[in-house]
């Protein structure tokens, strides 16, 4: 899995892999004894916390002091006794001091990486030997129900500075499916080749945004070349509700699977089965849950959520404690796989609610709205939500350039969702390319334009700020609006 020049570490790497890959399994069949195996983790991992600067801030001196004596205690005393004491950690004080978290020197870090650091500062986040050979197996052992080595896989992550696509790409060596990871420049968008590799390669997996798929098959139609097509998709970094599953099924002919929940400072915390069930990696990890009852333990029971992380299997970047902003379900149900796991399910952010005349909508509900069922004569490909003044209008993209009686039907189906507000439909040939930005911005700020909020993109870093004002500029007023050409 790793080639590494130096004897002793490769040994301890494959010594790592060996224990690892027992422990999983175990895991998997309900056979691991979870609370000494936290116990263990934990009062290592605090040990390792302790010799980071991080907890200067967060923790007070009587708590950190006792941390190195914890793999002494009792299980029990540990989980039950010393955790809980624990202050949680916020998003905000992780970004304010994320380089005080490591516990080793930069250099003996594998890679380096950083979060992608769209509304705030980046976080760093490197991966070290032991870091990356975990999540590897973490998430190939229940990839390895879906995938087979004789599949060939597409890798379309535009992010070339943040940890998922070379994750992905060390899981695939680790089930031993090729793939390939070509670049698409999110101005021109031009797929050409990429296309062509599909073609030539025979691939017939994805793996990547939801964003970018579609902007593949776009760019297929747009420039009359085939569309492709994929037995299986492995989609990430964007939530995708059912609706948008169903979509993207009906145009690749693939079974779709959120194939990861996570992120780059945590690592991969939940990982898809063949069921497409999110399992929780609970053998690296301590979960918990936190609303407004106070925050308690994942034991599997049915429950919702604030999910807090504290990570068991980073020791050169322990994080304790640390909120992750989502709003999770825990499935209480057995999942067919077999995997004996708990099951998560993602319900988004606050934040990804657009408030319209004080009515919240979300992505999920426009998108039911607009692909829970095929619109009669044509298909909408994506779409952009463009708000100005007192108006919705909906960009979208098309097989064929729709009657005006068309675009009326679906402003038609669109308006309970936004009352008071006047909606339109606006067919285009291409979206702005702020829409292929999903996975670095999220639903709310890659495809909903408000143009009465300039706060939100003015934030905005380099290059991305560079995309918003092309995408702004594609939008100004045309001096002769053309309904095909997308001038709102």
């Amino acid at each position: 899995m790793l080639l590494l020049r130096d004897h002793e570490q490769n040994t301890a790497v494959g010594k790592l892999v060996e224990d690892h890959t027992r422990l999983v399994r175990a895991t998997h069949a309900g056979e691991a004894d979870l609370t000494a195996v936290h116990a263990a983790k934990l009062a290592r991992a605090l040990g390792q916390a302790a010799r980071s600067t991080l907890y200067r801030h967060t923790v007070d001196d009587t708590l950190r002091a006792g941390w190195p004596a914890a793999e002494a205690l009792d299980p029990n005393e540990v989980l039950e006794g010393l955790f809980p004491r624990l202050p949680l950690l916020g998003k905000g004080e992780l970004s304010e001091h994320g380089e005080e978290a490591f516990t080793r020197p930069l250099a003996d870090f594998l890679h380096y990486y950083e979060s992608s650091g769209t509304t705030g500062n980046p976080v760093a986040a490197p991966k070290a030997v032991d870091d990356l050979v975990i999540n590897t197996i973490n998430i190939g052992e229940l990839w390895a129900q879906i995938l087979e080595p004789r599949d060939v896989a597409l890798i379309l992550i535009n992010a070339p500075f943040a940890p998922a696509a070379y994750q992905f790409e060390k899981v695939l060596e680790y089930i031993g499916v090729m793939s390939f990871r070509p670049w698409v420049d999110n101005i021109t968008g031009d797929y050409s080749r990429v296309l062509r590799l599909i073609e030539t390669l025979d691939a017939n997996v994805f793996v990547g945004p939801p964003s970018r798929l579609l902007e593949m098959i776009q760019f297929a139609h747009r420039n009359k070349l085939a569309a492709p097509r994929f037995d299986r998709l492995l989609l990430m970094a964007e939530q995708t509700g059912p609706s948008f599953v169903r979509h993207l099924e009906r145009l690749t002919g693939g079974t779709a699977y959120v194939c990861s929940y996570g992120s780059s400072e945590t690592g991969t915390t939940a990982v898809t089965c063949r069921e497409r069930n999110l399992h929780l990696q609970t053998q690296s990890y301590l979960l918990e849950l936190h609303d407004g009852a106070g925050t308690r333990p994942v034991d599997g029971a049915a429950d919702r959520g604030e999910l807090v992380v504290t990570t068991l299997d980073l020791p050169a970047r322990p994080l304790l404690r640390y909120r992750t902003g989502d709003r999770v379900e825990i499935v209480g149900d057995p999942c067919p796989c077999g995997v004996r796991t708990p099951v998560l399910r993602t319900l988004g952010r606050e934040q990804d609610v657009v408030t319209l005349s004080g009515n919240g909508v979300r992505q999920n509900d426009l998108e039911a709205a607009l692909w829970s069922t095929e619109l009669p004569d044509h298909t909408v490909f994506n779409y952009m939500l463009v708000l100005r003044d007192r108006g919705v209008v909906l960009l979208v993209t098309t097989d064929g350039p729709p009657e005006e009686s068309w675009n009326a039907m679906v402003a038609e189906r669109l308006a309970p969702l936004f009352p008071g507000l006047a909606v339109s439909v606006r067919p285009v040939e291409t979206l702005p390319p702020l829409a292929s930005l999903g996975q670095y911005l999220g639903w709310k700020l890659s495809r909903v334009l408000d143009l009465n909020d300039e706060h939100n993109w003015s934030r905005l870093p380099e290059p991305i700020n560079t995309v918003v004002v092309e995408s702004l500029r594609q939008l100004e007023p045309d001096p002769d609006p053309d309904p095909a050409g997308g001038s709102v």
